[in-house]
């Protein structure tokens, strides 16, 4: 039976090696990501196999329940994976089309996690904008730099004070304190910036006046694309969102083809703003009962995970 743990900082580098063998497709599976939301969403590590499982709770009263999070990082096959683990488990979250196809042909229930969708950017047209379609966001950001002397830097160990500052100054403009979500959302970005040096993100600022006022988060999810974790800019400067995307898309960016921005949850206006940026693709994402006519509308749910973005994109 295989040994289920909490997952810590120091399994950064054993994840990480399992990863870059199996590059994924989905946000959720990077370190800094399972990591630095732990303390809203727990997640538990397994050696199976030769991969490496991700384990959470369904988001189900009963607590003792499990998910599998994501497809195994391996060769073990997800099914294989469950049998092995020796825990209640309610199925399998956040899996791409291919897992879910293999499970649908064992029998399992497949229910498609539209919520949960990844969408996928060419990182040329964040950089370029071109087109009618990107006319909009080229006039606020024109706008911006109208209005501000706006200084891009990449983001460094030196800039973490400054950043966090600046997490707390949008934090208070939008009450995160009223808001489990962004209360979630706020603890894990002080983790991230609370191990940016153990983590190593990509990360890029722009300043104003001499005051850090925008930030973008990401790392590598695979050789060809990027992930944005986190992306903050100031309320109330207009444009500010739309040039740290832009500007952290041609700076930070530059060496990969796509990014990848994560997804809306299901949010009316998440989802037009990142619509709004035209997505090169989606990464589809499905969940599997183990029991043929499960409900699976427990593990559709994302009841940490409302505040992982601000609204402000559009």
């Amino acid at each position: 039976m295989a040994t289920i743990r909490p997952l810590e900082l120091s399994d950064h580098s054993l994840v990480t090696r399992y990863l870059q063998r199996y590059p994924p497709e989905i946000s959720e599976l990077t370190f800094t990501n399972l990591f630095v939301w732990g303390s809203s969403r727990p997640i538990w590590l397994a050696d199976v196999e030769d991969s490496v499982v991700f384990i959470a709770d369904a988001g189900v009263d009963d607590s003792s329940t499990k998910v599998i999070l994501g497809p195994p990082v391996g060769e073990a096959s997800p099914r294989a994976i469950a049998d092995a683990l020796g825990v209640e488990l309610g199925g399998f979250v956040r899996i791409p089309e291919e897992v879910a196809n293999t499970l649908r042909n064992e029998g399992l229930n497949i229910q498609s996690d539209r919520s949960n969708w990844d969408y996928v950017y060419s990182v040329s047209d964040l950089a370029d904008l071109k087109g009618r379609h990107y006319h909009k966001k080229r006039n606020l950001i024109k706008q911006c730099l109208a209005a501000y002397r706006c200084e891009y830097e990449p983001l460094t160990p030196q800039l973490v004070s400054e950043c966090l500052d600046m997490q707390d100054r949008w934090c208070e403009v939008r009450e995160c304190g009223k808001s489990p979500g962004l209360c979630n959302e706020y603890v894990a970005i002080r983790r991230t910036f609370s191990h940016f040096e153990a983590l190593r993100p990509i990360g890029g600022a722009i300043r104003i006046n001499g005051k850090i006022q925008a930030y973008s988060l990401g790392e590598q999810l695979n050789p060809g694309t990027a992930v944005t974790h986190f992306e903050k800019a100031m309320p109330g400067m207009q444009g500010l969102s739309q040039l740290i995307n832009q500007w952290f898309s041609i700076h930070a960016l530059n060496d990969f083809q796509f990014v990848n921005r994560e997804q809306d949850l299901g949010v009316s206006g998440l989802r037009q703003a990142k619509e709004s940026y035209h997505p090169h693709h989606m990464v589809e994402k499905f969940v599997a009962g183990l029991k043929a006519g499960d409900s699976m509308m427990p593990l559709l749910m994302n009841p940490h995970e409302c505040g992982k973005h601000g609204l402000d994109e559009v």
